[in-house]
């Protein structure tokens, strides 16, 4: 008998270029010359033909026994065809598109004209982090939905690629050997505590330290980078790219402690009231999982996917023959959620040698909240996609292990909270599934530890810090932006919180 639909689909995600990364740069750099020998400048109608650039990668077979990035960049030539395809509309509506308002038609016209060092230019004027931005930031639902060429074209998949170009000049600079850090005013004598070193936390320690106050940042891991370095694989973003931001932080004249814990080693209340500091930023993230509340979730091979990734990031648990910290071996995984970190876990868990992993969704993939890019690569990668289902119990046996999981399918109904069709569940559909492991992939809140070791510190029903509009909690002198006040977003949203923190920061030690 046929499975049902959605029982198990391996290739749901979209089709991607096979393509060597040579013959995409020959077929741009024929493109680009066809583009040169016009005697007129492009036109609109002219630029709306220009082909969309593929993004060549490791092939699938290749790339799912290693932990190298699967996306290999664009070439030069690539660069400016693709920066070619904006049609530099005057109204710019990409701009609002980006939380930090990156001045996107300028750079992608330097680009187009091949001044790669003016377009990396333009975007560090409000953009701290574009080689990390350029591989995880979700442009299809920010910049690049906004874009006048997809509208036109009646496709959003063809908007111009945005963070493509974005990571090629961000990358051309640094391993160039061209990227400075920010110049640094005089010494103010004022000094900032800032509380997490992930993107919202490095982007207040930047522009703080620009104007000349003395920052310093505190870590709970024993290695700085936030989520960045602990929750993305490396296979989407390279740790030394990471590293190079933090290395930036402390040529300015940044402090960094790590093994450092807010609430514990130290109180924030006692930051400013024995420790000296001037202001407290709070960017701690969301880093708490959620968990189903189901039975069998506390058996041995259940983990979060926060535990999961931190093994295999932070910890390189992947280097089996070196590594501090061991991972459990799995033969068969079932990952239980669709966002990005879920497509994370089920790729790495690929990579640390299951030979099957199964993805499971109680909706379709259409309210996937993972980006279009990670679902298609873990298809390729061979995870299997069970979509309108969800685990409804962990079965163990006698030893207390992970053998299974009962399973129930759903079908869509009616909108919820969301804006997406709620998942019903289908009265006598339940089923069994055989696996040794399960990670809960589901969503994370904020940790508790702070607002609990703070007085006065202000949280919504959801852990939540709350502030006003331009970034301060309820304690002066203290503010917080990023995940601990979006909840989980994304990376270039927390940026944007801490740079509308930094600036309410430097105004407040004008004073």
């Amino acid at each position: 008998m046929p499975p049902r639909r959605g029982d198990c689909e391996p290739g749901v995600a979209q089709t991607v270029s096979h393509d060597t990364p040579e013959q995409l740069a020959e077929a741009a750099r024929r493109e680009l010359e066809a583009l040169r020998r016009r005697d007129k400048p492009l036109t609109p109608r002219d630029r709306r033909a220009i082909p969309l650039q593929d993004m060549p990668s490791q092939p699938a077979d290749v790339r799912r026994a290693n932990m190298a990035e699967v996306a290999l960049g664009y070439s030069p030539e690539q660069t400016q065809v693709e920066s070619l395809r904006c049609l530099q509309c005057k109204t710019a509506p990409c701009v609002d598109g980006c939380p930090v308002r990156i001045d996107i038609p300028g750079f992608l016209k330097a680009a187009a004209d091949g001044d790669f060092k003016a377009a990396i230019a333009i975007i560090k004027r409000n953009s701290l982090l574009p080689a990390v931005c350029g591989r995880v930031c979700p442009q299809e639902s920010q910049c690049q939905e906004n874009c006048t060429l997809g509208k036109v074209l009646k496709d959003p998949a063809k908007a111009v690629s945005i963070g493509r170009v974005e990571r090629f000049v961000a990358d051309l600079e640094r391993d160039g050997g061209h990227a400075r850090p920010p110049e640094v005013k005089p010494e103010t004598g004022r000094k900032v505590a800032v509380i997490g070193t992930g993107p919202a936390s490095i982007t207040v320690a930047a522009d703080v330290r620009r104007e000349g106050h003395h920052v310093v940042m505190f870590e709970a891991f024993h290695k700085p980078g936030g989520v960045m370095i602990y929750g993305i694989p490396e296979f989407r973003l390279p740790k030394k790219i990471v590293q190079a931001e933090i290395d930036a932080l402390t040529a300015m004249g940044v402090e960094i402690h790590t093994n450092f814990l807010i609430g514990r080693t130290r109180k924030l209340q006692d930051l400013l009231e024995k420790d000296g500091f001037d202001a407290v930023f709070i960017g701690t993230g969301a880093g708490l999982p959620k968990f189903m509340e189901i039975e069998g979730e506390n058996l041995v091979g259940v983990f979060s996917a926060n535990e999961y990734l931190t093994r295999a990031n932070l910890m390189k648990a992947y280097d089996k023959g070196r590594a501090d910290t061991p991972i459990y071996a799995s033969r068969k995984v079932a990952v239980l959620g669709g966002g990005n970190v879920a497509m994370d876990a089920a790729r790495t868990a690929l990579r640390l040698g299951a030979a099957e992993v199964h993805l499971v969704y109680r909706r379709t993939q259409a309210e996937m909240p993972a980006r279009v890019e990670e679902v298609a690569h873990a298809g390729e990668e061979g995870v299997q996609f069970h979509l309108l289902q969800n685990a409804k119990r962990i079965i163990g046996d006698d030893y207390g292990c992970v053998k299974g999981m009962a399973c129930v399918r759903y079908e869509l109904g009616e909108p919820d909270a969301s804006g997406r069709r709620r998942p019903v569940e289908i009265k006598g559909s339940e089923f069994m599934m055989e696996v040794d492991t399960v990670i809960v992939a589901i969503g994370n809140e904020s940790n508790p530890l702070i607002q609990r070791t703070t007085q006065g510190l202000k949280v919504t029903p959801w852990g939540t810090v709350i502030v006003d509009e331009t970034g301060k909690t309820s304690i002066e002198r203290v503010f917080a932006g990023g995940d601990i006040v979006l909840g989980a977003a994304t990376v270039i949203l927390a940026m944007g919180e801490g740079r509308r923190a930094a600036a309410s920061i430097n105004d407040l030690l004008k004073a």
